[in-house]
C-alpha cells in the first residue's frame, strides 16, 4: 500500500539505433544552459553532465569489481556509456532514468544489440520509485539529489554489497569526513554509521560533457551489514540538534531552552504511548526536571564540555544509550 508505480519501458520493436556524434566538434560554448550529445540538448539546471572520459568509467567498472552473476542499478544513465559496459559484464543491469528524452537515446543505443535482453530500463524519479532488487549500484548520479540517494540507498532492503558512486567533490570529502575534520558534519557520521565510506579518487570536472563549476570525486559505500540496532530517526534526531551548532559545547547545545522544550515534548509523548499515564494523568502529572536530567547524563558521560565535531560514533552511541536510560528521547 502507498507505493508509487514506475512505468517500465521495454525495447523498441523498429526504431534503427543512431550514431553518437564523434569528437566534441559539437560541444557549444561552458556558458550555454545546455549542451548538445547525440542530438539531446544537456541542462546545467538538471544536473546533466555526461561522463566522456572513458578512463575513468573503466576505473568505475574495476572497482566495482562486477561479478557476471550481479544484477547492477544504475541512476542517470544518460545516453549509455557507462551502461554499455556495465552489461558487459553484469547478468543484469537495471537503469532509472527521469529524462524521456535519455530513456529513448538510451533504448536506441541498446536496441539489437547481444546485450538488450539485459537491460531492464526504468522511466521515473529515483527518488520516487521502490527500488526493485539489486546487488551492486555503480552510477554517475546527478549532484543535487546525493543525499537524499545515498540515504535511499543505505535504507534499501536486502542490504546491496556495494556502490560505487560519481559525486560532487566536497559531497565526497563530507560522507568521508572523520572526527576533528573541518567538513566532520551530520551527513558523515549519518552516512558512517550505516556503511563503510572510501574514497576512491578525484575526477576533474573536464571529465564530462558539459563541464560542471567543480571536480568530482567516486566513493564507495559498503553498507554495514547487519545494520546497526539503532532507532535511526531518533539517533538523526540527537545528531541533527548537535550539530546545529556544532562549535558549542554539548552542554550549551542541550540545555538550550527550545532543546529542552523538545526533550519535554518528547518525554510527555513516550510515556503516553508506553502507558505511563492515561490522559487525565498526562494533564497532572508533574515531569521529571528535564533540566537536571540532560546535566546528570552529560555530566556521567563527562560530555558537558565536549563539542559535536570531536565526537566519534561510538561517543554518539553512548550519548544516544544514556539520554534514552533516563527517558529522555529526541522523536516523538
Amino acid at each position: 500500500p502507498g507505493a508509487r508505480r514506475h512505468r517500465r519501458v521495454d525495447m523498441p520493436k523498429d526504431v534503427k539505433p543512431k550514431r553518437a556524434s564523434g569528437g566534441g566538434s559539437s560541444a557549444g560554448p561552458s556558458s550555454a544552459p545546455y549542451h548538445r550529445h547525440v542530438g539531446v540538448e544537456l541542462h546545467h539546471s538538471l544536473g546533466q553532465h555526461l561522463l566522456k572520459n572513458p578512463l575513468v568509467t573503466a576505473a568505475m567498472i574495476e572497482k566495482a569489481a562486477i561479478k557476471s552473476t550481479d544484477t547492477v542499478l544504475e541512476i542517470g544513465p544518460g545516453t549509455g556509456n557507462l551502461t554499455l559496459k556495465l552489461l558487459e559484464i553484469a547478468k543484469k543491469v537495471i537503469a532509472i532514468e527521469h529524462d524521456p528524452r535519455m530513456v529513448v537515446e538510451l533504448q536506441k543505443r541498446v536496441h539489437g544489440t547481444e546485450f538488450a535482453h539485459k537491460l531492464q530500463l526504468i522511466h521515473s524519479d529515483v527518488l520516487k520509485v521502490d527500488l526493485p532488487f539489486f546487488n551492486l549500484c555503480v552510477a554517475n548520479i546527478p549532484y543535487q539529489i546525493s543525499s537524499p540517494l545515498v540515504f535511499k540507498l543505505l535504507s534499501h532492503a536486502p542490504r546491496f554489497r556495494c556502490a560505487i558512486l560519481m559525486v560532487q567533490r566536497e559531497f565526497a570529502l563530507r560522507l568521508c569526513a572523520k572526527a576533528g575534520d573541518e567538513l566532520y558534519c551530520r551527513l558523515a557520521v549519518n552516512t558512517q554509521l550505516l556503511a563503510k565510506v572510501d574514497h576512491l579518487m578525484k575526477v576533474s570536472k573536464n571529465s564530462f560533457r558539459p563541464p560542471p563549476k567543480v571536480d568530482s570525486s567516486v566513493v564507495r559505500i559498503e553498507p554495514v551489514n547487519p545494520p546497526p540496532p539503532i532507532n535511526f530517526v531518533e539517533w538523526d534526531g540527537l545528531v541533527r540538534l548537535c550539530f546545529n551548532r556544532k562549535n558549542k559545547t554539548l552542554s550549551a547545545v542541550l540545555k538550550h531552552k527550545p532543546v529542552l522544550q523538545l526533550l519535554s515534548e518528547n518525554m510527555r509523548t513516550h510515556l503516553a504511548m508506553s502507558g505511563g499515564m492515561d490522559g487525565a494523568e498526562e494533564q497532572t502529572r508533574e515531569m521529571p526536571d528535564v533540566k537536571s536530567l540532560v546535566a546528570r547524563v552529560l555530566e556521567e558521560t563527562e560530555y558537558s564540555e565536549a563539542r559535536s565535531t570531536k565526537l566519534e560514533l561510538d561517543d554518539f552511541m553512548l550519548l544516544l544509550s544514556k539520554f534514552n536510560e533516563v527517558g529522555l528521547h529526541f522523536s516523538g
